[in-house]
């Protein structure tokens, strides 16, 4: 039933493309759409004849307020409507829960010599762009593949050709070294040119090119040039046997495919280039039974492409999209070519939508089974600590340090069957003098608790440590008048496999089963904490070690010495260079005497 106040703004709204916003009594936004004409699209919510689903039953039930935006156009809407939900993330909308900028590789075509780089932000300098590589691991093999048949050079020097030797890459035949005047720019682009086939999907060009030039080295009776490229062909022909899924037209393509049981969803994204599967991205819903698969892919792809990745050439979808031209407007601005989605029904594309969904399902048992055994471990915890309810969040505590230096704590915080790195803290030490783990876990354990951050409060805390650590942490908690939280150290007894639970006021521990779900959580917080804390730890020693070499030098300036780090590898060597090596890497005189007296100093 609407009230007085939100039947005024339904008689009233504009007929004219925007974006609105339903909120409830206590102004908290439930959801954000968009409309072609607000006015039809708004109102068709609240009619009485509606044919709602479940989900939107109960959202236009606890709607007490709207707002609209006009737009000066239905693009303007789409891009409007994506800002806002990645904003606000409002409780009806399907959100992805993915803030990740997802890394490409950039080829600086324009240059003399260029090489690959990674970099997770596409931009229009005239640089081509290869990807989305997700997982990591797909970047890794593909710029393995492409060093292992491609000699570009990986080096950060300036390549001039006036180098005195080449490096080891050099001797390896995995660059000809150009740094050297070994080889030519117009026979280092023949070399980017190969390199682009492969990546784009020309395997036949490529193929092609590389016989061709074989055939003219053995002509011109340069054996040894000819035994190379035969080499480098034999190796390409057996990676595109091996990485290939396709063989279709080289067109770029993220294909989407959807996968359901009982109220779970999930929604596989495969990001095909040039035929070649290049990476996958999952995206899970545990209570996405009321929500139709078109609103899952629209919210896809409002959402994963409102980043700054850039769209493929064509979009695969499993299911046709009323609005779908568009999307295809608003994807090939961003590209700055043209961008088609489609939903095919048959042929090799269709395979492709198949082959996300299957994707899709291998992936959704997986999230279910690790569900249950989630369930299961929090389970086992309640019971072995006789907590009073069910532990849904818990917050992980460790200490790293160096015999004292560069002391650090960090909070890591696994909610509802995944670690939730939003709410991820780190903290450097303070009050505390030399290598104090206990008055370290102290001090870590007020400044969480002691500060009024928005943060909830955790069902169970976790210390990495035994009684000790335990005991300071609980010291800790008293003084900020927390002391009722529930709080356990984990720890092995030297020499014993098997992981032990410390409990306040407790002299004995809890020796957990090396094989229980509850043990496997617990080990997977405490990991968690420890490399949070040493991946910390590492980054202040580093800071501090080239702080101590090089920005105190007058003459060191911050490009400066980004460019030294690039080209001696550490602080440390770019000490230990020559002065002539100093001099050439383009610092003065002056400078140098600088450098050997902070060295010296430090």
């Amino acid at each position: 039933m609407t009230t007085d106040v939100l039947q005024s703004k339904l008689d009233h709204l504009p007929a004219q493309p925007g974006v609105y916003l339903f909120k409830n009594a206590r102004g908290d936004i439930l959801y954000i759409g968009k409309a072609a004409v607000l006015a039809h699209r708004v109102r068709s919510y609240f009619q009485r004849s509606g044919d709602h689903n479940p989900k939107t039953a109960l959202l236009v039930d606890q709607v007490a307020d709207l707002e609209t935006i006009v737009t000066r156009s239905e693009l303007e809407a789409l891009i409007l409507e994506s800002n806002l939900i990645k904003r606000h993330r409002p409780r009806f909308n399907v959100v992805l829960r993915d803030d990740k900028q997802y890394p490409y590789l950039r080829l600086p075509i324009k240059e003399d010599f260029p090489r690959f780089s990674i970099v997770r932000r596409v931009q229009k300098d005239g640089a081509l762009y290869y990807g989305p590589y997700t997982p990591a691991g797909a970047l890794r093999e593909t710029l393995k593949i492409i060093k292992r048949a491609f000699p570009l050079a990986t080096c950060k020097i300036d390549i001039d050709g006036t180098a005195e030797r080449a490096c080891i890459e050099f001797e390896i035949k995995r660059c000809m070294a150009p740094c050297t005047g070994n080889q030519t720019k117009e026979d280092y682009h023949k070399i980017v040119k190969q390199v682009r086939q492969f990546l784009e999907g020309r395997d036949r060009e490529l193929l092609d090119d590389l016989r061709a030039q074989m055939e003219a080295a053995a002509e011109r009776e340069e054996f040894e040039e000819a035994a190379r490229l035969r080499d480098r062909l034999l190796k390409i022909q057996r990676t595109l046997e091996k990485q290939r899924i396709t063989q279709i037209a080289s067109v770029d393509q993220d294909v989407i495919g959807l996968a359901r049981r009982g109220a779970a969803v999930d929604l596989q994204l495969l990001f095909v280039r040039g035929g070649l599967l290049i990476g996958r991205k999952d995206f899970y819903w545990p209570t996405g039974a009321n929500t139709p698969d078109e609103e899952l892919v629209v919210s896809t792809i409002e959402q994963f492409y409102n980043k700054d990745g850039q769209p493929p050439k064509e979009l695969l979808i499993p299911c046709p999209l009323p609005e779908a031209a568009l999307f295809e407007t608003w994807l090939s601005e961003k590209k700055g070519d043209t961008v088609r989605i489609v939903a095919p029904e048959r042929g090799t594309k269709h395979q492709l939508v198949q082959l996300a969904e299957e994707n899709a399902l291998a992936a959704l048992v997986e999230h279910l089974r690790d569900e249950e055994t989630d369930r299961q471990a929090t389970a086992e915890l309640k019971r072995l600590l006789r907590l009073e309810e069910i532990p849904n969040r818990i917050e992980g505590f460790d200490i790293s340090n160096i015999l004292g230096d560069q002391s650090v704590g960090s909070m890591v915080v696994w909610e509802q069957g995944e670690m939730k790195k939003s709410d991820y803290r780190k903290f450097r030490i303070k009050t505390v003098q030399g290598a104090n783990d206990f008055a370290s876990i102290q001090e870590v354990v007020m400044r969480r608790y002691g500060q009024a951050e928005e943060l909830p409060q955790p069902d169970l805390i976790l210390i990495d440590g035994g009684l000790g650590q335990l005991a300071a942490a609980i010291d800790g908690l008293r003084q900020v008048g927390l002391s009722r939280l529930p709080i356990i150290g984990l720890a092995k007894a030297r020499g014993d496999k098997e992981e032990r639970i410390f409990l306040p006021g407790r002299k004995n521990p809890i020796i957990l089963h090396p094989t229980s779900p509850a043990t496997h959580l617990v080990q997977r917080i405490r990991d968690e904490a420890h490399r949070f804390a040493v991946k910390y730890h590492r980054t202040l020693r580093s800071k501090a070690l080239t702080s101590s070499k090089l920005d105190q030098v007058i003459g060191i300036g911050e490009i400066t010495r980004k460019r030294l780090l690039e080209q001696f590898g550490s602080a440390e060597a770019v000490t230990q260079a020559s002065d002539e090596e100093l001099r050439e890497a383009g610092l003065a005189s002056k400078t140098v005497e600088a450098l050997r007296q902070a060295a010296k100093e430090s």
